[in-house]
């Protein structure tokens, strides 16, 4: 009797052993594009975080109007693959008298109109800035988007004057 593997059970280890180093391939790819994420992403929230406190420095106790509706830059050859992107806008409040007028079959007039004028004021005093760091993805053949991560910020003036609200004193 001879000592010593079959063809059949050789050609049987060698399937195991290549499938086990095609999963192992496998799973140290992954792990590998995986953490490539993690420190692309890692990194988005950090230039965020410094971008929204470069925000807040430079527009905070200034004029809602110094804020501009767009802009964009990119950071530059420090790191090259990123851009910023800013948003804003004034904010929109509900019209919360036409909800009183309904619920209670018909709210005062008076009372309509002191909402209203709130309504307005804080749509003026209030302006909602929208941050957006983007990571551009450098092969666009693969059909991958752009990466991006935003925070938003609310600004609000507390030195606008409430105007055409009564003032409470007795009229005369």
């Amino acid at each position: 009797m001879n000592k010593g593997f079959t063809l059949f059970e050789t050609l049987v280890a060698l399937m195991i052993l290549s499938t086990g180093l095609i999963l192992l391939q496998q799973s140290w790819s992954t792990s590998v594009m995986r953490q490539s994420k993690m420190q692309i992403l890692n990194e988005m929230s950090s230039l965020l975080e410094r971008k929204m406190l470069d925000l807040e420095i430079e527009y905070s106790g200034k004029s809602l109007d110094s804020i501009p509706e767009e802009k964009e830059e990119e950071f530059g050859s420090e790191n090259p693959n990123y851009s910023w992107k800013l948003e804003s806008k004034k904010m929109e409040f509900p019209d919360i008298g036409a909800l009183m007028t309904a619920q209670s079959g018909g709210a005062a007039q008076e009372v309509l109109s002191i909402m209203n004028q709130f309504r307005d004021h804080l749509s003026k005093s209030v302006k909602e800035v929208k941050m957006t760091i983007i990571y551009k993805v450098s092969n666009s053949k693969t059909g991958k988007k752009n990466l991006e991560a935003s925070a938003t910020r609310y600004f609000i003036d507390y030195d606008k004057e409430v105007s055409g609200l009564p003032t409470g004193e007795a009229p005369q």
